[in-house]
This record gives structure tokens, C-alpha cells and sequence, in this order.
């Protein structure tokens, strides 16, 4: 008889399945891929256990069954194009496991510590539907006397718990039973007060989300099956006379009810090899004693382990599916529920391919999956992207050091790896500071200095991100303390600079690399007017390809500020391609320079 069992990560199993209709974790189709390749796929993966291959589960390794575990049911309006064939991914490996009592699982695991199957995302422990019981049916099935009077002991103890009578006679009372005594507690005063007797024995107010296949969530105490990703069959061996299958439910099919059990599962070296080629530890555990009145004692068993495309990692699926030789693409940035990628030209043939198994594997936070068409060129840096699979929006939400931001990545610019470098330089200000944001875009930088400092001037020349900027602002809750312009970065330094009412800035932004160090200029004489000034620190960002970039990036900022004697403080953010780093050059403006006649 076969049992099937469905193993859940991070989670002991209890699940329950019927033999006629199991779970299956992806939708397969029946469908071509796009790729001719992987017509010969098929043939030339379904290979037995190859002992030259690493340990551990591999497409390489294992077999394609003959015929899928379970049934799949019928989409309601098929796709008009399937790009993968996820039967093909489907595969079946050998593996031996014993059969344990399961009140001794946990004592018989510690002891098989090294020789239990240690394969990532499986457990070594599986729950054998079918077998468990209540135990007010065990009689049904012959007992012993010893099991007689130890569940008459548990209904005895469970009688007194429910109706009062475990205070004194060595039960504790449950907690309901507990409140109501310290209710009625009460001295020569009268009845006693207790602090927080309300909460005494109430529920926890927590739910478990289901999450349904096209990941939604909903409230309920159920786990979520969204994981469920690999199916054991039991292969036994036993007499069909008695059928206790209307007692026990379409999932138990065997010869006798013997007690609850569990699977411990080998390591895949013992998989089809007898009891005389197993370590002692296992000889020692298989030796031991039967249990009473028939119960199971620990047996061998041999088992089918069926793992699906949901349990293979995107890196695993994309070696099969790319031409051999070709490098993965693995690294994307995340910009809420978009997956933001940037493939090289090699992988654009397989573009489409790439995009659905990334979206696969990261639902439900990944729904969309873009590629940068072509560089940056327009002057708003609005990024030109192809939506590769999902959903076509590009409206998304987001969270950063705690501010929630709406982005439009089609009308405006969001980049996440700088979020580290945002933070770093907010780090910097104090509660007293001012601060000029000249290229604020959405407010990254705004909005978390805000929450510090005590006021903010934000600008920038796209419309569409000044619109999402003060969006921003109201959400959260920042709109006393930034005040936004939507102008030219010189004509926005030379009209809030010189203007400064009440209290001076002290730092002034400017984070646009590419072109950055040429609105320096604007800083010349822009304090002229002003006898007496705070000069601010200038943060400014740039990109350099020289050898030495710090170098490099100090003379165009001294060049374009037309003043050698004054300090600069560089540092690197980041690599952004082979050769080429980006900078952030930080320097108190000269007095020369803020006080000098414009040119």
C-alpha cells in the first residue's frame, strides 16, 4: 500500500490526505516551452541516482515519475502561452526511513543525529496520516489493561479540571478555573482586588493568514499551503483483510491499526539496501523490543521522496533552462512588489524565461518583473522599462527607514541600493540643522531628514516627482517641516540661499551624479549680500572611471568651484559598473567662493 505525506519547511507536519485527490504545489502544464532545448529536457534528466553527483537533491539526479503523484485540476481559463513546462521539474528519489511509535520520535531522532537524510528544506520527521486517533475510539481496536486504566486516569484528571475539582488533589488549575477563585477571594474588607484579572486565561487575539494560490491573504487558524513543495510515498508491505477505512478515513489503508507512528528519514546513502548495511545506531533502534498489545515496533521501510518545481531555487531552474556555459543572473533590485532587472545582452533571447521563474519563486511580494531598456539619457533620470511577466503596474509602495514611499517607477527615479548611503548621510545631521535637498525626486533623503532635523527645502525639475514627493509629505505626516519647489537646481540654490529669513542652512544636498558637480557654480557669490553667514556643508554626489576617483572627482569639483585652498572629505558608495564608482564628496563652502562676485 502507498501513503503519501507532504513535508512543510520550518513547521511538524499533521496533515491529512485523501489517496484519490492529494495537493500539488504548482500548476503544471502540459504545454511547449519557449525554449527548443527543453524538448530533449525530459529524456536526458530522467536519470536513476548518479553516485558521482554532490550529495544532496539535484535536477540531475533522481528520476522523472512515470506518472504525476497526485491528479491536477483544470485551470478555468487556461493561459494562451505557457513559457515553462513545470512537469519537467518534477523528480523522484529513493530513500530509506524507519518507522517509529510516535511518542518516541524525538528520543530516536537525538540518537540517529548524522545518519538522517540532511537534505535543505525537508524534514527529517514525517507524520504518517492515518494512524492518529482519538482516543476515545482506541477500544475499538483492543487495548491493553495498562492502556485501560492510564486513559481512565486522563478522564478522571480531565472530569475534576472541568469542573473544579483540581485545587488541591495535585492537578493545577486551568486558568479559567483560577480566575474565577481570585474573584471570589475576599477578606475582612470585603472582596480582594486584583490588578489585570481581566486578561487572566483570555485568548491570545492572533490569527493565522491563509494564503490562497494567488496570494491573498485571509484570516483563519489553518497553516498557509503556499509552501507545500515535496510528497513522500510509504511503500508497505501488510495483509488487506481488515479494512478499518470507514473508522479511520479514506487516508488509512493497511492491515491493523497499530498506533500512531512517524517516518524518521535516512540518509540518501541507505536508500535500497537491507538492515545488515546499516550503521549500528540504525541495527540498535531496529533491534529493540515490540510494543504492547500489537502496537508498531520500529521497522524499515522504503520510501518514493517526490520534490516539485516549487522546491527548486531560482539559480537551479535557470541552469536547465539557459544555454550551458551562460552566467545566471541572480542579482535584481527591489522596488516594492517590482523585481527591477538589468540583463546583460546574452540573456535578453531569454528574457521572458528568465522573468517567470524569478516571479515564481518570490510571489506573492514580486507581482512584477521589468528590465531596463536603455540607459539613462532625459534630464528627469526616468528609467525607460519592459515589463517581462506580472502584472503591468508600476505604481508601488514601499518602506524605508521606516517612511512609506509611493513611486511611480514609470514617471519618476528610485533606486534601493542607495538606501545604506541615505541613511549614512541623514546620520550626519543634527536636530538643529537646516537642510537644502537641490534633487530631491520622491524624498528619500527629504523626508528621513525631516524626522531630525528641524526643517527641510526640497526641490526637484520633474513635475511628476514633485507630485509624489508632496504626496509623501502629507502620508507621512511630515508637512510642517518640508516645504517643496519644483524649479532649475541653480535657480533654486540662488533663490532659497540668499533668502534665508530667520535661521541659516547648514546642509545642502545634492544628489544627482551625473551631473552634480556642475551646479556648484551656482554657489559663487550666493552670499554676497549677507555680511555675517553660516556657510553650509555641501554634500555632493558624482561618478568617476579614473584610476584614482577620489582624485579625479576633487579636481572637477575645485575646477567648477574655481578655488583650490579648502578640504574635501570623499567617500565611496558604491561600484556601480566595472571600473566606475560612485562618490560622495562632502566640504564646508570656501568664504571665497559664497562671498565672491557672481562671473
Amino acid at each position: 500500500m502507498a501513503a503519501r505525506l507532504v513535508f512543510k519547511p520550518h513547521s511538524f507536519l499533521s496533515l491529512s490526505f485523501s489517496f484519490q485527490t492529494c495537493f500539488f504545489p504548482v500548476q503544471i502544464s502540459a504545454k511547449c516551452s519557449v525554449n527548443p532545448s527543453l524538448s530533449s529536457f525530459s529524456s536526458t534528466l530522467n536519470l536513476a541516482l548518479d553516485e558521482g553527483l554532490p550529495y544532496g537533491p539535484s535536477l540531475r539526479k533522481g528520476r522523472k515519475p512515470t506518472e504525476l503523484p497526485m491528479p491536477i485540476e483544470e485551470e478555468t481559463e487556461p493561459e494562451p502561452r505557457a513559457l515553462i513546462d513545470y512537469s519537467d521539474f518534477v523528480r523522484v528519489f529513493e530513500v530509506a526511513a524507519i518507522r517509529v511509535p510516535a511518542e518516541q520520535c524525538f528520543a530516536l531522532e537525538s540518537r540517529l543525529r548524522g545518519h538522517l537524510l540532511n537534505w535543505p528544506r525537508i524534514r527529517n520527521v514525517a507524520r504518517v496520516p492515518g494512524d492518529d486517533m482519538e482516543p476515545e475510539f482506541r477500544h475499538l481496536f483492543g487495548r491493553s489493561s495498562d492502556e485501560s486504566e492510564e486513559d481512565d486516569k486522563i478522564s478522571k484528571s480531565l472530569s475534576r479540571r472541568i469542573y473544579g475539582k483540581a485545587d488541591g488533589d495535585g492537578e493545577p488549575l486551568p486558568p479559567v478555573l483560577y480566575r474565577e477563585k481570585l474573584a471570589k477571594t475576599f477578606n475582612c474588607r470585603g472582596f480582594l482586588k486584583f490588578r489585570n484579572l481581566a486578561k487572566i486565561s483570555r485568548p491570545k487575539n492572533k490569527k493565522n493568514k491563509l494564503v490562497d494560490d494567488d496570494g491573498n491573504t485571509s484570516g483563519g487558524r489553518e497553516r498557509t499551503r503556499k509552501n507545500d513543495f515535496a510528497v513522500v510515498e510509504v511503500v508497505e508491505s501488510g495483509n488487506e483483510n481488515d479494512d478499518f477505512s470507514r473508522l479511520l478515513g479514506p487516508n488509512f489503508k493497511g492491515s491493523r491499526w497499530r498506533g500512531s507512528t512517524r517516518l524518521l528519514l535516512l540518509d540518501e546513502q541507505y536508500a535500497n539496501k537491507d538492515v545488515e548495511a546499516l550503521p549500528q545506531a540504525v541495527k540498535a533502534i531496529l533491534g529493540g523490543e515490540s510494543l504492547q498489545s500489537g502496537s508498531l515496533a520500529c521497522e524499515l521501510v522504503q520510501c518514493r521522496l517526490t520534490l516539485f518545481y516549487s522546491y527548486w531555487q531560482t539559480n537551479e531552474i535557470l541552469e536547465v533552462l539557459l544555454p550551458e556555459g551562460m552566467i545566471i543572473p541572480s542579482a535584481f533590485e527591489t522596488v516594492g512588489h517590482i523585481a527591477h532587472l538589468n540583463l546583460k545582452n546574452e540573456h535578453l533571447p531569454y528574457k521572458k524565461l528568465i522573468a517567470q521563474v524569478i516571479l515564481d519563486k518570490k510571489r506573492p511580494k514580486i507581482q512584477t518583473v521589468v528590465n531596463k531598456v536603455d540607459s539613462i539619457q532625459n534630464d528627469y533620470r526616468t528609467m525607460q522599462l519592459e515589463v517581462l511577466a506580472g502584472n503591468h503596474s508600476l505604481l508601488t509602495t514601499l518602506v524605508e527607514n521606516g517612511i512609506r514611499f509611493h513611486v511611480d517607477l514609470a514617471k519618476v527615479y528610485w533606486n534601493s541600493r542607495l538606501a545604506t548611503e541615505r541613511q549614512r548621510l541623514v546620520s550626519s545631521f543634527s536636530n538643529k540643522d537646516i537642510v537644502c535637498d537641490v534633487f530631491s525626486g520622491v524624498g528619500p533623503i527629504a523626508l528621513s531628514a525631516a524626522k531630525k532635523v528641524k526643517y527641510v527645502y526640497a526641490n526637484d525639475l520633474n513635475p511628476s516627482a514633485v507630485e509624489y514627493l508632496e504626496r509623501n509629505v502629507v502620508r507621512n505626516k511630515l508637512d510642517r517641516k518640508i516645504q517643496v519647489f519644483n524649479m532649475d537646481g541653480r535657480r533654486f540654490i540662488k533663490a532659497v540661499l540668499p533668502n534665508q529669513r530667520t535661521e541659516p542652512i547648514t546642509q545642502v544636498v545634492m544628489n544627482l551624479p551625473n551631473d552634480a558637480a556642475e551646479y556648484l557654480d551656482a554657489f559663487r557669490g550666493v552670499l554676497k549680500k549677507k555680511q555675517k553667514a553660516i556657510l553650509p556643508n555641501i554634500h555632493v554626489y558624482g561618478f568617476s572611471k579614473a584610476q584614482d576617483p577620489e582624485l579625479d572627482f576633487q579636481e572637477r569639483i575645485r575646477n567648477v568651484l574655481a578655488e583650490e585652498a579648502f578640504d574635501i572629505e570623499m567617500h565611496r558608495v558604491r561600484l556601480v559598473a566595472p571600473g566606475k564608482w560612485m562618490l560622495c564628496a562632502s566640504f564646508t563652502l570656501p568664504d571665497a567662493v559664497a562671498f565672491a562676485n557672481e562671473v
